[in-house]
């Protein structure tokens, strides 16, 4: 049986990104928040690699995260290097050059409401136990909660988000969307695409790309 984990750099700790570090068998955590009222956020990490874990999935629209929140179940490989990776065969390429060998994602859900995602990963190849993956649905319900309050309390007070928002927030890339939307005279969605698509075909992350857009070094055109 592995040991708990925890994170080696204190820029990360804290909050409910610990909570399933001290919980679970695992080596790293993060969490990130969707919500009707709140564009997706990143909430927290337990280190840096946690945080680049999902910004990859997020930057490649593929990966665990996103089955886990399609299928609003448990996404578990606990053997990434010799799984098959067939429902996201690009991030399964980019995730084999990280140092991780499993990871378990959890959406995070309420009823009918899809509140975020919450994504472990662990440094050496095991399954979860049966009574881990019940400690990381508990946690990932508490989590859920306390999302969805924070979600609320946003919509009630839109000028405490500068106050709460993680420093890792994904904000400038909403900013540059909705600036590629207006150039484009397209949709946010078709917006995001064009990011995410430049970002690959240039080997930048969409962070990256969004700061150049809001930076207005770079201005998209219609085809």
């Amino acid at each position: 049986m592995r040991q708990r984990g925890g994170s080696s750099n204190p820029e990360y700790r804290g909050g409910m990104c610990a909570d399933f570090v001290a919980a679970l068998p695992i080596t790293g955590a993060a969490v990130s928040a969707f919500g009707s009222s709140l564009p997706e956020t990143f909430v927290c990490a337990s280190d840096r690699l946690a945080a680049h874990l999902d910004e990859l999935q997020f930057d490649l629209a593929e990966g665990p995260r996103w089955e886990a929140v399609r299928t609003r179940r448990p996404v578990l490989v606990p053997f990434l290097r010799s799984d098959p990776h067939t429902n996201w065969p690009v991030c399964g390429k980019a995730l084999l050059l990280l140092d991780l060998q499993a990871i378990f994602v959890f959406p995070l859900i309420i009823g009918a409401i899809d509140v975020g995602v919450v994504e472990l990963y662990s440094t050496a190849p095991d399954r979860l136990e049966y009574d881990d993956v019940q400690i990381a649905m508990a946690l990932a319900d508490k989590a859920a909660w306390a999302l969805l309050h924070n979600v609320l309390t946003w919509s009630e007070r839109p000028d405490k988000v500068t106050q709460v928002a993680s420093p890792l927030s994904r904000r400038e890339i909403h900013q540059a969307t909705g600036m590629v939307l207006a150039q484009l005279e397209s949709t946010a969605t078709e917006a995001l695409l064009r990011l995410r698509a430049h970002a690959f075909l240039n080997g930048q992350s969409v962070r990256d790309v969004a700061r150049e857009v809001v930076a207005r070094t770079l201005v998209f055109t219609p085809d």
